[in-house]
């Protein structure tokens, strides 16, 4: 799996062959097949993982602050740190689409969803109905919560940006803006 997380995060998931996935990992074309039907059942099952990662520790970060503000900026600078922590997972999460429910590892990703939105729900429920953050649609949460964090990310994972701790925090003061009620 940590060959196929380079391989994918270097070539991107379309571009890595079955070939240099084996290469990369060392194994032979009958233990790849032991435990893989291809390289989209290797990238399904890689990115469930990632993607739980990832969910934990953002529920992690976001249930350790009680307060509206301190959530949503704790969690954008979460989002950041996660990212330059874990640069190649991070990077399969941000240019890659999700298995589809039909797909390898695609039910698992639809069932981690659905978890997670519901602890992020749970969460956000009680602070909308004191007024301290708006009732948004999950979607437009996300947008407007990490968007401009999740672009900064592809601008510094491509080179062209090193984000400061200044910008970080910026970022964070500008989901709150866009999100407090």
């Amino acid at each position: 799996m940590d060959g196929a997380l380079r391989r994918f995060s270097q070539d991107g998931v379309s571009a890595t062959t079955l070939a240099s996935l084996r290469e990369e990992s060392g194994v032979s074309v009958g233990s790849f097949y032991h435990h893989f039907a291809s390289k989209e059942h290797v990238f399904g099952v890689l990115y469930a993982e990632i993607l739980a990662m990832y969910q934990e520790a953002f529920i992690a970060r976001l249930l350790s602050h009680e307060d509206a503000r301190g959530g949503i900026e704790a969690v954008v600078a979460f989002h950041m740190e996660w990212c330059g922590e874990h640069p190649e997972r991070a990077r399969l999460l941000i240019s890659e689409r999700p298995p589809r429910r039909e797909e390898p590892g695609g039910a698992d990703v639809a069932e981690s969803r659905r978890t997670f939105f519901r602890q992020v729900a749970d969460w956000w429920r009680p602070h909308m109905k004191a007024g301290l953050l708006q009732p948004v649609q999950s979607t437009m949460c996300y947008v407007l919560w990490l968007g401009p964090a999740q672009e900064m990310c592809r601008l510094w994972f491509a080179g062209a940006h090193q984000p400061t701790d200044e910008e970080i925090k910026s970022l964070a003061e500008a989901a709150w803006a866009s999100l407090r009620g």
